[in-house]
């Protein structure tokens, strides 16, 4: 399984069964749709491409057929992660707050030094959270962004009430998207920030991998 980062759909039945992606909401209909997220479309094509980016990385690794097999899932957790990059955004936004590019050079070369260099940065990230070479900026942007969105809450990431406290604030944001899921990729859950059966909290996203992380992909 894959750890990371939705209304339910009234679908006609031909849209559940045809290859083509297909999202139907209030007379609209969304061809080529993994998702959309207040109005926005987070397209198939894009989906496949982060989800190939993964593949083809896992198959120069060592341990490409186990990583594939704990990665059974990737095509769902890979966009319940690019529906939660966009309700993050939209809270941000919401808030007033900038993230820098700045900020997410800081977090990334303290990840860089605490892993040992970029290639067992990398490692670990491909590894513990299914995240290609070249995804690493999206992925500490959202850990830039979870810890802004805190401070302007006034409250601490770290703590259990901190993290509650952001969930509460995401929730309310995902409701007010009204976030649309395609039906072959399950449901989104705007209280629980995930998608189908996908277990793995937002906080995945807040919090820097370490070396000794237990690889567990849902």
């Amino acid at each position: 399984m894959v750890h990371r980062r939705t209304a339910t759909l009234s679908l006609p039945a031909l849209a559940l069964l045809t290859a083509t992606p297909l999202i139907t909401s209030c007379g609209t209909t969304h061809v080529g749709a993994a998702a959309v997220v207040g109005g926005q479309t987070i397209s198939d094509v894009a989906l496949q491409s982060q989800v190939k980016a993964v593949r083809t990385a896992q198959a120069q690794t060592p341990q490409t057929e186990q990583l594939i097999e704990a990665t059974s899932g990737l095509d769902r957790a890979t966009l319940g992660n690019m529906v939660f990059d966009k309700v993050i955004d939209r809270a941000v936004r919401s808030a007033g707050i900038t993230v820098s590019s700045a900020q997410i050079q800081r977090l990334e070369a303290d990840a860089v030094q605490q892993a040992g260099g970029m290639g067992m940065l990398r490692t670990q990230l491909l590894e513990q959270y299914a995240v290609a070479p070249g995804q690493e900026d999206s992925f500490y942007r959202v850990q830039a962004q979870a810890q802004a969105l805190a401070r302007s809450l006034g409250v601490d990431l770290s703590t259990p009430a901190g993290q509650q406290a952001v969930a509460k604030k995401l929730a309310k944001t995902s409701q007010q998207l009204h976030v649309e899921v395609n039906p072959r990729y399950g449901m989104w859950n705007d209280q629980t920030l995930t998608l189908g059966s996908t277990s793995q909290p937002w906080l995945r996203q807040a919090a820097p991998p370490s070396p000794s992380a237990v690889t567990a992909l849902s």
